[in-house]
């Protein structure tokens, strides 16, 4: 199960089109889906994650927090959508493409993939981009 929550002025459209599109990241990891939690929200919220949880003072694109449920790949993933607005000009993609990005790169952390090292943040944005390519709306 997937739900989305706003805690900033910001709407996901077709969240069905998200909601199936994570689940198609999972099971492409030959994982299952237990429970997901976005948090959209703006860099002050998210800030303020950063300093309660993680005693850090930086701003950020993304945190995410695993539960410890068995049974599937389940989660809290806050989201700033200030810093994705920030990020899609900075690397000159639209919008929607680096929503994507983030939303893959939280679940991707939840499947074990780190980002820390070099090689490791290599492999991170390889399947960023190829999770991104899963992603399609049928109209």
């Amino acid at each position: 199960m997937i739900d989305f929550h706003f805690e900033c002025d910001f709407e996901l459209k077709e969240f069905n089109y998200y909601a199936d599109w994570i689940g198609r990241i999972i099971v492409s990891e030959g994982d299952v889906l237990g429970k997901l939690d976005y948090i959209f929200c703006d860099d002050e919220y998210l800030l303020g994650i950063n300093r309660q949880y993680l005693n850090h003072d930086t701003y950020t694109d993304i945190i995410t927090f695993p539960y410890e449920e068995v049974g599937g790949i389940s989660g809290d993933i806050f989201i700033s959508i200030d810093r994705v607005r920030e990020n899609a000009k900075e690397y000159r993609v639209d919008f929607e493409t680096e929503l994507k990005r983030v939303m893959a790169h939280g679940v991707l952390h939840l499947l074990g993939y780190g980002d820390k090292s070099e090689e490791e943040a290599v492999l991170m944005r390889s399947k960023e981009n190829e999770k991104i390519k899963l992603f399609h709306v049928e109209h």
